[in-house]
């Protein structure tokens, strides 16, 4: 284990992250006002001590709405990462340790997904499924798996090249236990400062989406779908779109820059 008074970045990053899960989880406690809650009589209020954020067209209280929108969209994030974290690397192990024909399909299918832009394809698929939470991360999760895949099969091409897998098999260890007590010991933690590096992206993807009409729907406070309510009153009540945009992007530089100093850490302990 690493020190975190050694990783001074790393650490403030970590603390803000921390911060910022903890404001979702107790968004209920924090946010002054119910996010649902509409007074039509305060519609398009600008910021004020009764308002500090404003409120929408509905007379809801913004910073309820942005404080509820973490839990909504750091969720939605978190999971749409574990789903294509464990199925990406779950496929890339298969097909790069027993290659052949499933290394084949499973690459072939893989191209086939990046072969086309990916939120456009996201997107499509979104379209298809029609808009919903769910919909909206099973869309991006089909275009983002190929990725762990790939990094998997190659991390796993590279260590079955290894002495002691060799001694491995010649002693008799079952297939399951090379696996899950060889190969991915060595190549979870590359995997593991992978997802947290994707953090960032992937939340930008979901609210995209949300943002077009294809992810969260009205009410839910989620910031992609706040942005797209806010569009239609830009000119009168602009900080229905600054403050959501501005509460996205100091998120998504926060987790951005805890991957980068993960990633940096990482990198000197396998030098």
């Amino acid at each position: 284990m690493f020190k975190l008074k050694k990783h001074i970045q790393f650490t403030i990053f970590l603390i803000l992250a921390l911060i910022i899960i903890m404001v979702a989880i107790f968004a209920p406690y924090i946010a002054p006002k119910d996010p649902y809650y509409a007074v039509m009589t305060d519609s398009l209020k600008a910021p004020s001590k009764e308002y500090f954020f404003g409120t929408d067209v509905l007379g809801r209280d913004l910073l309820s709405r942005i404080i509820y929108g973490t839990r909504y969209s750091l969720f939605m994030t978190l999971t749409l990462i574990a789903i294509v974290f464990f199925i990406g690397t779950f496929l890339g192990i298969i097909s790069g340790y027993f290659g052949g024909i499933i290394d084949t399909i499973i690459m072939r299918v893989g191209d086939m997904m990046v072969s086309f832009p990916g939120l456009i394809l996201a997107i499509a698929i979104a379209g298809l499924l029609g808009p919903s939470v769910i919909n909206a991360i099973i869309a991006i999760a089909a275009v983002t798996w190929v990725k762990y895949a790939r990094l998997s099969r190659a991390m796993v091409l590279k260590i079955k090249q290894e002495l002691y897998i060799e001694a491995a098999k010649v002693t008799g260890s079952k297939t399951y236990s090379i696996l899950f007590k060889y190969i991915l010991p060595n190549m979870f933690t590359l995997m593991l400062v992978t997802a947290v590096s994707d953090i960032g992206a992937l939340m930008l993807e979901i609210a995209a989406l949300s943002f077009l009409g294809f992810g969260a729907q009205p009410p839910t406070p989620e910031w992609g779908a706040m942005l797209n309510e806010g569009r239609t009153y830009l000119a009168r009540a602009p900080w229905l779109m600054i403050y959501p945009g501005m509460a996205m992007v100091i998120v998504v530089i926060i987790f951005n820059m805890l991957g980068d100093s993960f990633r940096d850490i990482i990198d000197v302990k396998t030098e």
